[in-house]
């Protein structure tokens, strides 16, 4: 493998700032490792080379005038496919927009290329997002590169693997009920789901809506703070966007972990079933935080009511956002779409308006429990990676999954009560397939979640463990 490919944002952003690479030659090198390695997995399923090399060109011209290009400068980069590229193919993973190219960027990709990052394709999602498990019937399935016969997650399956193959430094994503950090957990990279409203979104059918986020992936803690410096910021198109720059993601991450309040739970408690190979390697994590300093307990909140709200509120999304589309092309959508589809249009007022009021007790108690720990570390996925011939985990320690979502309750319990929360490399099980942790803070706290992911990681650096079919 080239070794430029195998350097994180950080250094290759540091790099083209002092004109050691150029943007152009940073490009062709990533392209070439794409050509090389994705076929293997799938994971960029379209390609724009063409613009690639403009936006770099000007990158380069930039540099040479002596002009500021720019937080990302010169940093490839591929949009989640639900994400609107102006003439760029962009299908959402469904047959209804196998040959859809928008005439706008949707405001996350112009916040990304205006820091200087460079488009250089699409990464591949489940259709419209939907489920955990990146497949669709547009382009196939994204395979995971520690395992070619298991799934790599989803939805953000397509960014994740790109990271964890060397394809790209840096990657954004989406979750609502664990699409950025299921992935990354599969991986082996990083992913943080952020507050609603700090990487504001437009357009979206519903601008008051926070039960889903965009958000940065990437390989290390570094480089995700990075990239949320030029995601994060207020947009007046987006009324819940947070008033407060992007810029605070760009302080010294390096931290005093000592006396720190630290809530470890490999099972939420014993509220829910999890894997045992993924049990082991939560409880593990619990001597590394002790090292770093941290009070570490085996405490969690009660999430009860979080599954019937949670599942409510998504159902509500589905039919506002796919109810007309259903009824006129039920052909052009996957069975499980449609049941939550039809789901969400029976819904009545009533069932409604009880799960955000569920949704408010959850969220108080986990709020009350935030007042005697700082932080709440817990598996990102009960399970480890699946084959990817399964469409979704239908047993769990010997529990029956009902739904294609159930096994993400991990994942979900979280996005509910709307708290920031990472997905962290840990370790891997006995078969070499990544585990993750997940960190979870107080609202807002996004700075702080990464102050201690960093602390963990450099005292676990075991991300750098890459794939080694390509190698």
């Amino acid at each position: 493998m080239p070794e430029l490919v195998q350097k994180t944002a950080v250094e290759l952003r540091g790099l083209v700032d002092r004109r050691e690479i150029s943007a152009v030659e940073l490009l062709n090198a990533h392209l070439d490792h794409i050509e090389s390695v994705n076929p293997k997995v799938n994971a960029i399923v379209t390609l724009c080379s063409d613009l690639a090399l403009r936006l770099a060109e000007s990158i380069d011209s930039k540099i040479a005038r002596g002009e500021d290009p720019g937080l990302l400068a010169g940093l490839p980069i591929a949009h989640k496919d639900l994400l609107q590229t102006k003439d760029i193919r962009t299908t959402f993973g469904s047959r209804l927009y196998a040959d859809y190219k928008p005439k706008f960027n949707a405001l996350l990709v112009d916040r990304l290329q205006n820091a200087g990052a460079i488009t250089i394709g699409k990464t591949n999602t489940p259709e419209w997002g939907a489920g955990s498990q990146t497949f669709n019937d547009v382009f196939g399935a994204t395979r995971n590169p520690y395992d070619l016969s298991r799934t790599c997650g989803g939805s953000s399956g397509g960014a994740a693997v790109s990271l964890a193959t060397r394809m790209l430094p840096i990657a954004d994503g989406s979750d609502m009920g664990g699409s950025l950090r299921n992935p990354a957990n599969f991986c082996n990279v990083v992913g943080l789901r952020v507050s609603a409203g700090r990487v504001p979104a437009h357009p979206v059918i519903s601008a008051w809506s926070n039960l889903s986020v965009l958000g940065p992936m990437a390989r290390t803690v570094s480089d995700t703070a990075l990239l949320l410096a030029a995601m994060a910021g207020p947009d007046d198109r987006s009324p819940i966007s947070i008033p407060e720059s992007g810029d605070r993601f760009l302080a010294d991450l390096q931290s005093d972990c000592n006396g720190i309040r630290v809530a470890v739970s490999a099972d939420f408690g014993g509220q829910l079933p999890v894997e045992p190979a993924v049990r082991e390697v939560i409880s593990d994590s619990r001597s590394l935080f002790t090292d770093l300093g941290c009070t570490v307990t085996d405490t969690c909140p009660d999430f009860n009511g979080a599954d019937q709200a949670f599942k409510t509120l998504r159902a509500w999304s589905f039919a506002a956002g796919h109810g007309e589309n259903v009824r006129k092309y039920p052909d052009k959508f996957k069975e499980t779409i449609i049941w939550n589809v039809e789901a969400g249009l029976k819904l009545t007022g009533d069932e409604v308006s009880t799960a955000e009021q569920m949704r408010t007790e959850v969220m108080h108690r986990v709020i009350e429990f935030f007042a005697d720990v700082d932080f709440l570390v817990l598996p990102v996925s009960q399970v480890a990676p699946f084959p990817i011939t399964d469409e979704y985990a239908k047993n769990i320690d010997g529990v029956e999954m009902d739904t294609y979502i159930d096994w993400m309750k991990s994942c979900y319990y979280i996005s509910l009560v709307g708290l920031p929360a990472i997905s962290l490399p840990c370790g891997f099980t006995a078969e070499g397939l990544p585990v993750g942790i997940q960190i979870v803070g107080r609202p807002h706290q996004e700075f702080e979640i990464l102050k201690l992911a960093y602390a963990f990681e450099q005292a676990n650096p075991i991300w750098q463990r890459s794939p080694d079919f390509f190698s």
